[in-house]
């Protein structure tokens, strides 16, 4: 990880109040909207508050590059916002049976393996890893292959399809996140390691 992008992270304005922010917290609220939603079976309704979401979170980082609005409370809040609504949906179509369980635990040992390295990286002066365009399409791609897993009720051919493809898009959206992690785990290495160069070559 080359430490000009870690300050890039460091640099950004220590802002609160501002539009993609505001978003993203209405995103958060938003959460606990899409899971009782799921458990109850409404499952066009969450699709629907899925789908703005994901427009949402797209808006916000618009405006945020656009207007200059980016801070470190939006880098925190955007990433988090995305991973509970991952999360969220797929507890609750797993409670349902829409989904196996070694899927949800699939996706969530990744964010461990992430989350394990995070404290380590915080001690040595890092905020976190900067993200990854592998993390970017995972997170992506299984954004949308959830809503469309949650339409595999539907009679006919429109929910044949949402299978076929609300599958692919799972399949491929797991492979990347694990190729994000992958990436960490290489960076965390490198770190690691000039640390301990740098430790030794100290008088």
């Amino acid at each position: 990880m080359e430490r000009e992008r870690v300050e890039d992270v460091d640099t950004a304005p220590d802002r609160v109040w501002t539009i993609p922010n505001v978003i993203s917290f209405v995103r958060l609220l938003m959460v606990p909207v899409v899971l009782v939603l799921i458990l109850r079976g409404q499952d066009v309704a969450a699709v629907i508050v899925l789908i703005a979401s994901a427009a949402s979170d797209w808006f916000d980082g618009l405006i945020a590059r656009r207007f200059n609005q980016i801070s470190k409370l939006g880098r925190f809040l955007d990433p988090s916002a995305d991973r509970l609504f991952i999360a969220v949906t797929l507890i609750g179509m797993a409670v349902r049976g829409l989904v196996p369980w070694w899927l949800v635990a699939v996706v969530f040992a990744r964010d461990a393996v992430v989350g394990v390295m995070l404290p380590f990286m915080v001690r040595r002066g890092y905020p976190g890893f900067p993200v990854h365009l592998a993390g970017k399409a995972g997170t992506f791609a299984l954004m949308y292959a959830f809503p469309l897993l949650l339409l595999t009720n539907l009679d006919g051919v429109p929910g044949d399809v949402a299978w076929v493809v609300g599958w692919a898009a799972a399949w491929w959206g797991v492979f990347l996140y694990w190729c994000a992690a992958a990436l960490y785990v290489d960076q965390f290495r490198q770190i690691v390691t000039a640390d301990t160069v740098a430790s030794r070559v100290r008088p």
